[in-house]
């Protein structure tokens, strides 16, 4: 049962925001009352804290599967893009943004945990360019990394980029091109290219 909370409040949560969803919704959503929940989770703060970590761990642990399937580099960096995608639903209802709002040690909790897989995935998948030959091999992989965490972050900002104007999908897009371009030799120009030039 607590497994199909989190589920269905995670659910709900990326499609219409942290702040948005009540209790009552999470509940009339499952079929059950209130006070079922509130058997598994004390309040909404706690709800919101474990509906995150659940999100996380089903995030990270799908990106490790990525990690593992042995693709080219550039081609990780958009199967987890395609992955995300899927997955968070475009944040249309900008859950970062109410996340880091009206729950702001949440957030800023979650946001050290991403810092540490995003730093580990990038940090591998930048020597595996390196070692590959697509990317280039003078870059100072620790300074690429953190940048490319910090622009990640960046997107989400809905001041910057009002989701009327962008949606994730084309900011993600336009940034892994960005970034890219920045770090692939000749070589990884061409693959990178079959991506963002599909026909």
């Amino acid at each position: 049962m607590k497994e199909k909370i989190l589920k269905t409040a995670a659910d709900l949560f990326l499609t219409y925001g942290f702040k948005s969803v009540t209790m009552d919704d999470i509940a009339n959503k499952i079929g059950m009352s209130k006070k079922t929940i509130y058997q598994y989770f004390d309040n909404k703060i706690k709800l919101v804290e474990a509906t995150t970590l659940y999100v996380f761990d089903f995030i990270s642990l799908g990106i490790d599967c990525i990690c593992n399937d042995n693709l080219n580099p550039i081609e990780e960096i958009y199967e987890i893009k395609k992955f995300l995608m899927i997955h968070l639903k475009d944040e249309k209802s900008s859950p970062q943004y109410q996340l880091q709002k009206y729950y702001p040690k949440i957030h800023d909790a979650l946001k050290s945990k991403q810092y540490c897989v995003m730093q580990d995935c990038i940090t591998q998948n930048l020597s595996k360019g390196i070692k590959a030959g697509l990317y280039r091999d003078n870059m100072n992989i620790e300074f690429i990394s953190k940048i490319y965490f910090s622009c990640m972050m960046v997107l989400k900002d809905k001041d910057l980029f009002p989701l009327n104007n962008f949606s994730m999908n084309s900011l993600m897009d336009n940034y892994l091109e960005y970034h890219l371009r920045g770090i692939c030799t000749p070589k990884g120009i061409e693959i990178m290219q079959k991506f963002t030039n599909p026909n």
